[in-house]
């Protein structure tokens, strides 16, 4: 199934953040800074990048049940959706 950024809504804005989160994390361990709070954003960023996987299988759903609708084949089955969701957990 193709991406387009109008199609995985926040996603890309979430990447983009956890991305500068993730240059943070680097130049703490970098620069020798304070343990946990490194790992505090090193866990944020791990939450953002789950919670933007999830928001592109969510997209992901949401079109292929949208193709039903209109009697269209959906890019992807459902088991190939399952497969993307539990990939992320």
């Amino acid at each position: 199934m193709e991406m387009r950024p109008e199609m995985v809504g926040d996603a890309l804005t979430r990447l983009r953040r956890a991305q500068g989160q993730l240059a943070g994390v680097i130049e703490s361990i970098e620069e020798g800074g304070d343990c946990a709070q490194t790992l505090t954003q090193l866990a944020a960023v791990s939450r953002a990048l789950d919670r933007a996987g999830f928001r592109i299988v969510a997209s992901g759903m949401r079109h292929c049940q949208q193709a039903r609708d209109e009697g269209e084949e959906p890019p992807m089955t459902e088991q190939e959706l399952e497969r993307l969701f539990l990939s992320l957990a």
